[in-house]
């Protein structure tokens, strides 16, 4: 697995895996046209890492051929005090790692490259595997949060990793 800048010849990869409804189910993104999605991916391609108050969207490719498995996405709080994360993978990568590898790899960068001095990441409570990979990383759940979600309530739990300082 490598983090990498999403690309135009990502496309169809990207429809592919964001057009699955079970790999959708808890993501905060719906699925967009070719059109859209294309745009997205070059827009992506070419803005700087880590401005705040934006998110950046980072591929998740397969080591040996470059090919996406996913992708990432970082938000830096306009403050550049705080980052937020989601990630999205591709059902036929999940179950191997490859996860749990690449939100360490954005966490490295972004403590690397910016000021932040927490990350999270929210999640549906239903949502088990996240739940799971997030405490294997160390991850500790700080809020209970009680919202609606596509139309449905539902509760989800907000994760945090701070920086450790050396």
């Amino acid at each position: 697995m490598k983090l990498r800048r999403l690309a135009s010849t990502d496309l169809a990869d990207f429809q592919a895996y964001r057009h699955d409804p079970e790999v959708g189910r808890w993501q905060g993104w719906t699925p967009r046209p070719d059109a859209e999605a294309l745009a997205f991916l070059e827009e992506m391609a070419a803005i700087p890492l880590f401005q705040p108050g934006r998110w950046t969207q980072l591929g998740i490719a397969d080591e040996a051929t470059g090919r996406l498995l996913g992708d990432i996405g970082i938000h830096l709080a306009a403050d550049g005090r705080d980052a937020e994360f989601g990630f999205t993978l591709a059902r036929g990568a999940q179950g191997r790692g490859i996860a749990s590898a690449a939100v360490l790899a954005a966490i490295d960068m972004v403590f690397g490259q910016t000021p932040a001095e927490r990350i999270h990441a929210q999640t549906d409570a239903r949502n088990t595997a996240c739940i799971r990979l997030l405490e294997r990383l160390g991850a500790r759940c700080v809020q209970r949060i009680v919202t609606e979600f596509r139309g449905e309530p539902c509760i989800e739990w907000r994760y945090e990793l701070a920086r450790r300082h050396r």
